[in-house]
């Protein structure tokens, strides 16, 4: 017989902290904060020989300093785990970048020649044609994605985990990491929460309730009904999704991405996971939701 103790112990893992840890190949520098750095010494050192015949020594060091000061710090620096260099470059290219998106694909015209001149003089940065990543749905349901290769899309089942014994949970836990063990290729686990539309599940209880046996059921069908109504009304209902996008980086990667997915549908089956493929006007239909989030579309398959 099986000891209820051990079905409530869980075999503890750990996961280093730093499993995306760069490479130090000098001391703590990484070969991104060595080039850095190098670089530095080497400008600062050519400065030195350069401007020995004009400068004191002294009066150079008290002037590169700051310089040298400034630079290591960005160099060796880290906010939120990004080094302090990439969140520069990533603010310079923000600032840079225009901040309206249209969806023009021939480009944004200019104004027509007879446009008085303070209509068309731009407060703002002229608008930018939105160049999205997602090029077409092809006909296998896969999301184009031109040089980047293609993605498949699947909408999972959850499961609740806390309520399940020690036992249940390791076996859980195997299951899904056997899963993340067999990954061949790019994927992402996207889960997200958008408005929910009952109006349909509302019109499907006010259509159906006539049709039931009893009449104390027809009256709970429409109460549950006007329920759902009023809740719609007062509340903004949300509902969440738990999507995986496998993206094989080949062109011709379409029949291969489907293919993965198939095998997360089989290996996560012993996780309790139902691993549903989205179909062309699902694939469809969960790239609007990702641009507009005020979109109340329900992906076929997906948990409410």
């Amino acid at each position: 017989m099986t000891d209820p103790a051990e079905d409530d112990a869980v075999i503890p893992a750990k996961i280093p902290s730093d499993v995306a840890r760069e490479d130090r190949i000098l001391g703590p520098l990484t070969a991104r904060q060595t080039a850095i750095l190098a670089v530095t010494v080497l400008v600062l050192y050519g400065g030195f020989w350069a401007t020995r015949p004009l400068m004191a020594p002294v009066a150079y060091l008290a002037l590169v300093t700051p310089i040298a000061l400034v630079v290591t710090v960005v160099a060796v620096g880290r906010r939120d785990g990004i080094g302090m260099d990439q969140l520069l470059l990533a603010g310079v290219r923000f600032h840079r970048a225009p901040k309206r998106h249209v969806p023009a694909p021939e480009g944004v015209d200019r104004l027509p020649t007879v446009t008085p001149p303070h209509w068309s003089t731009p407060r703002s940065r002229t608008p930018a044609a939105l160049d999205l990543p997602v090029k077409a749905v092809t006909d296998t349901a896969t999301l184009d994605l031109a040089r980047d290769g293609h993605a498949a899309l699947a909408v999972c089942s959850t499961v609740n985990f806390h309520l399940r014994t020690g036992g249940e949970q390791q076996a859980l836990t195997e299951a899904y990491a056997r899963w993340l063990n067999s990954l061949t290729g790019p994927t992402q686990i996207l889960v997200r929460a958008h408005r929910l539309d009952t109006s349909a599940l509302v019109s499907e209880l006010s259509a159906t309730a006539p049709a039931l046996p009893h009449p104390a059921l027809e009256r709970a069908a429409r109460a549950h009904a006007d329920f759902l109504n009023s809740l719609a009304t007062e509340r903004d209902l949300l509902t969440r999704h738990v999507l995986i996008v496998a993206r094989e980086p080949a062109a011709a990667g379409a029949a291969r991405a489907g293919h993965r997915l198939n095998e997360a549908a089989r290996t996560l089956e012993a996780a309790e996971i139902t691993v549903s493929p989205l179909g062309v006007q699902d694939t469809a239909a969960a790239l609007r939701t990702s641009i507009d989030p005020e979109s109340t579309t329900t992906l076929a398959g997906a948990p409410c």
